[in-house]
């Protein structure tokens, strides 16, 4: 493979060549444009499940009783 040359956009200090500058041009506010939208979308489904879970009071969850005479045996049940 020494007659074959390693065709690149980038140069060799790795800055973009003028080609590749004039190739991306069209696409550049589009690809901002859907990962603006994407990110706010993200954050807005993050913020709901937030909002949605911070308003629940976990009544409706039972807690089983531990006695004072159980923890114990309790404690050493998880150990083993």
């Amino acid at each position: 493979m020494a007659g074959l040359q390693q065709s690149s956009y980038y140069d060799r200090q790795h800055r973009q060549s003028a080609a590749l500058i004039r190739a991306r041009k069209p696409y550049l506010v589009k690809n901002a444009v859907l990962g603006t939208a994407i990110t706010a979308f993200a954050i807005g489904i993050y913020a709901y499940t937030l909002s949605v879970v911070g308003q629940d009071e976990f009544e409706d969850v039972k807690v089983p009783d531990v006695s004072a005479k159980t923890a114990p045996v309790a404690i050493q049940n998880q150990k083993k």
